[in-house]
């Protein structure tokens, strides 16, 4: 008896949800090189175990980190005996987290058609696929899903396809919750789902633009560590696969590209929240992709979609070099930005990846840049850091609606612009 008990407790430490109480986020503000330096050592201390939601890049760029509470005092002392200013800008991780968790549950429930469904609240994995499953069956002729993987764990990897017909027509790619805890842009690629089924037919430019062109639409690319997200920690990033470390798991998804591989950019340490992998393509869920748009070979714009920042940028990440299509990807991104600022005053920066963030190898867009798709962009959404990646449920829709304006912007013009 006495066996079971422990056993049980065990079981329930192991599979317990990560408990964030008392972790709070902090702003740091660095005005020089030597600043950012001392936060990189900080960074360095894997027994401090915090998490940079914004990392330290460049002088006058605000580093978010979350840290958690015994290591918040150490983390203070040193900031503090180094002159570097900072503030907690949230206050308490747990109690945001606490509030997602009541808003999911209240609105807990299979909806039977995707009008039913609810926009405006986060949802589970199975949930999600469920509204796929609603969304294919009630638009038989636009819309169909196709299985592209199975994740690590064996998770079905799916892809909607919204065509009105004609083989191997020239397509535009959106993906969206590649790092897993960037829950609002896998509430926005739900959104962006049913407004493409209910624009088309109603909305002439866009109906013009679906009886030419393809969209692909990947909501979940990232499954088992969104499940992880739901079951375990709110707080995942990376995959879920087994590494080189027994006590690390997973790899940065955005950072396994074949692009820059293993430069600058990203981490060689399997606990870091950037590894890149044992090597290029090595996890399943990228690997899956990239097998996708080789197989295609007629995607014309390719769109991976991040939050938080607002940011619109284009290649290159791992490379100062700039791409060859610079100044056109520069105009057209100035363009989507105005569209998106347009309805509710969102103010995006835009550029290039290492230009307006920092170095990061092995990144999505520089990948489909390669491999010849021009109009190669990353979206990162609301909000600029009050937030960051536990963004009120209330701002999912806001967000979608500005978001779609940049897309069209953006699929109008690959439209336009054959190449």
């Amino acid at each position: 008896m006495r066996g079971l008990l422990v056993l049980s407790v065990l079981l329930v430490a192991v599979f317990a949800k990560e408990d964030f109480v008392g972790h709070q986020v902090l702003r740091i503000s660095v005005v020089n090189e030597a600043e950012i330096q001392k936060v990189k050592e900080l960074e360095e201390l894997e027994h401090l175990q915090l998490d940079f939601w914004r990392g330290p890049t460049r002088p006058g760029s605000p580093i978010d980190v979350r840290v958690p509470f015994p290591s918040l005092q150490p983390v203070k002392v040193f900031l503090e005996s180094h002159g570097i200013e900072y503030f907690a800008m949230i206050e308490d991780v747990q109690s945001l987290l606490d509030k997602e968790q009541e808003e999911m549950f209240a609105f807990q429930g299979r909806a039977g058609s995707t009008d039913s469904f609810n926009y405006a609240t986060y949802h589970t994995l199975e949930e999600i696929y469920n509204f796929i499953d609603l969304l294919v069956a009630e638009n038989p002729q636009l819309v169909s899903k196709i299985q592209i993987g199975n994740s690590y764990e064996g998770r079905p990897i799916y892809v909607l396809k919204f065509s009105t017909g004609g083989s191997n027509r020239p397509s535009v790619w959106i993906d969206t919750g590649i790092h897993s805890r960037e829950w609002v842009t896998q509430a926005s690629g739900v959104w962006f789902a049913k407004k493409i089924t209910q624009d088309y037919g109603q909305d002439e430019a866009f109906t013009d633009f679906l009886n030419n062109v393809d969209i692909f639409l990947e909501i979940v690319t990232n499954p088992d560590g969104f499940a992880f997200t739901h079951s375990q920690n709110r707080m995942w990033r990376k995959t879920r696969s087994k590494t080189s470390s027994l006590l690390c798991v997973g790899v940065d998804p955005n950072r396994n590209w074949d692009a820059g591989f293993g430069l600058a950019g990203a981490s060689s340490s399997p606990c870091s929240e950037t590894y890149r992998g044992k090597y290029a393509n090595s996890e399943v869920e990228v690997k899956s992709i990239v097998d996708f748009v080789k197989a295609h070979g007629n995607i014309k714009a390719f769109i991976s979609i991040h939050s938080y920042s607002q940011l619109l940028l284009y290649p290159y990440g791992y490379t100062t070099e700039p791409a060859k299509d610079q100044s056109e990807l520069d105009q057209l991104a100035k363009s989507a930005v105005t569209a998106l600022t347009s309805l509710y005053g969102t103010q995006y920066k835009y550029g290039s990846i290492i230009d307006t963030i920092y170095q990061a190898s092995g990144n999505t867009i520089d990948w489909t840049y390669n491999q010849g798709i021009k109009y190669s962009f990353t979206f990162e959404l609301r909000d600029t850091g009050r937030y960051g990646f536990l963004l009120p449920a209330s701002e999912i829709i806001p967000t979608a609606q500005e978001t779609w304006l940049a897309l069209r912007v953006i699929m109008d013009y690959t439209r336009s612009h054959p190449y």
